[in-house]
Order: C-alpha cells, then sequence, then structure tokens
C-alpha cells in the first residue's frame, strides 16, 4: 500500500494577511454590538395650543350668499387667494346631516380674486336645503373653511317667499389638532436577571475572544515558521 502524505506549507505574508482580516473582523463585530447595545429611543412631542380666528379679507364667497334659492346651473363667484395658498376645494352637504358628510363639487389648483370659482349644477341633486364650502388648503398645514349655509335649492319645487336676508360670510381658520404628551409614571429597576448579557458582558466577550483568536493565530503562525526554517 503506498502512502500519500500531503504537506502544505504557509508561508508568513499569508498568514500575516489571514491575521489582518481576522482581527478587522473581530474589532468591526465588536463595535457593531456595542453600538445597537447602546441605541435607545425616547418619544417627544411638542404641542401647541389650539386657535380659531377669523380672517377678514381673506378667501370669501360673495355668491351665492346664505338662504338664496338655486335653480339649474348656479356659478360660483368669490376669492381663494390668501398668503401660503397651495390648493382649494368646493363641496356641498345636506343641512342638518349628522355624518357630516362633504360631496366635492371642484378643486383649484390656483388662486382666484373675485372671480367664478365654479359653475355648480343644482338640477343634478333632489331638492332641499344645502351648505356649500370653500376650502382652502395653505402650506403651514391650516385651512381656511368659508361657509354658505342653509342655500335651498328648488329646481322641482316651489320657491318660498320671502328670501331671508343674505350676509356675506367670512373666512375662518380651522384649529390644527395637534397631540398633547401624555406623562407615564416613573419605571421602577428590576432585579438583574443573570440569564441575561449586560452590554459589558458582550463587550467583554468579544474582546476576549479576538483576542484568543489572534493569539492562536499568531502561535500557529510562529510553530508553521519554525517547522519550514529548522
Amino acid at each position: 500500500m503506498t502512502r500519500i502524505s500531503l504537506r502544505v506549507t504557509l508561508k508568513p505574508w499569508v498568514f500575516m494577511r489571514i491575521f489582518a482580516h481576522t482581527l478587522f473582523f473581530v474589532l468591526f463585530f465588536a463595535s457593531s454590538a456595542m453600538a445597537q447595545l447602546d441605541q435607545t429611543g425616547e418619544l417627544s412631542l411638542t404641542v401647541p395650543e389650539l386657535t380659531q380666528t377669523t380672517q377678514p379679507g381673506g378667501p370669501t364667497i360673495t355668491t351665492p350668499l346664505p338662504g338664496d334659492a338655486l335653480q339649474g346651473m348656479v356659478t360660483v363667484v368669490g376669492s381663494s387667494a390668501f398668503p401660503g395658498f397651495v390648493s382649494a376645494e368646493l363641496a356641498f352637504s345636506y343641512v342638518n346631516d349628522p355624518t357630516g358628510t362633504w360631496f366635492l363639487i371642484t378643486t383649484l389648483s390656483q388662486p382666484v380674486v373675485n372671480q367664478g370659482l365654479t359653475t355648480w349644477d343644482t338640477s343634478s341633486i333632489t331638492d332641499g336645503n344645502y351648505n356649500l364650502r370653500l376650502r382652502v388648503f395653505l402650506t403651514d398645514g391650516n385651512l381656511l373653511d368659508i361657509l354658505v349655509s342653509n342655500l335651498r335649492v328648488r329646481n322641482y319645487t316651489p320657491v318660498e317667499t320671502p328670501t331671508p336676508a343674505p350676509t356675506v360670510p367670512q373666512a375662518t381658520l380651522l384649529p390644527t389638532i395637534t397631540l398633547t404628551p401624555t406623562p407615564f409614571p416613573t419605571p421602577t429597576d428590576l432585579p438583574r436577571n443573570l440569564a441575561v448579557l449586560s452590554r459589558t458582558d458582550v463587550s467583554s466577550s468579544i474582546i476576549f475572544g479576538g483576542m484568543a483568536a489572534c493569539m492562536l493565530f499568531i502561535i500557529v503562525g510562529i510553530y508553521l515558521w519554525l517547522r519550514r526554517n529548522l
């Protein structure tokens, strides 16, 4: 029987490269583990108070006016321009609707000043009393609502007389709804769980493991070098 022996000789520069790569990965994983253990997060909310103010001279609807009787195609005239204008929309709702549902008529991407905002086809809805709303979206996240209430659509029923005296509605800045921070009770420190490794334990284990691996490579390298040269 022929015995075949295989002898592998590692050159010093090959050993040094393996040693350098091993040391790099040990240090990399040690720093990553320490960083992950040291990460903590806490939620902090800064909340302004709710405000509601009237903006005279801002967006408005001049036609129709509250209490008007509407028939057929109605041109809605007014202004949607305001500093920080993003967009605007016109919508209608039923008077005294408990669901508060609004039905979109049109959207406006450009501000309008004292011109026709849209033409509203009232013949497409049933006769009844409606509210008309112009909502302006601003860059700071606020909304401006202009409400024309109690519009009487009378396409298929007689128009009541007399018509209530109209008043020009003013734009109202809606409050910005924000969250309020909720205080939490101060946590009580629990006794240390011996089965859980602390940050120091993990760091020490990684460092000592890396040092042991490095020492092993050094010893093996010295042994191979001595065997090759003696």
